[in-house]
């Protein structure tokens, strides 16, 4: 039974160090916010838009994570008719 108790600890010690975790990237991404407040103009065939470096920033990694999963989805969907397999 004591083997169990100690099991428990250890877990709360993990839970613990993704708690401090999630507080320290927290607390970088809102230092990277408040650090980069300056705004840039972003012009694309006559249209332009002016917005924070850092929510140009943070909307250009999500449009690489949104295309990026759609080019491994096609590249595996190509690996496998090249396999014979659809």
């Amino acid at each position: 039974m004591a083997a169990a108790a100690h099991t428990i600890g250890e877990g709360n010690i993990v839970r613990y160090v993704y708690i401090g975790l999630i507080v320290a990237f927290t607390a970088l991404v809102l230092l990277f916010k408040v650090q980069n407040l300056e705004t840039v103009t972003v012009s694309l065939f006559g249209a332009s838009l002016s917005l924070p470096v850092s929510v140009l920033i943070v909307g250009v990694y999500l449009l690489g994570m949104f295309t990026g999963g759609f080019v491994l989805a096609l590249l595996r969907s190509w690996m496998g008719g090249a396999r014979g397999r659809n």
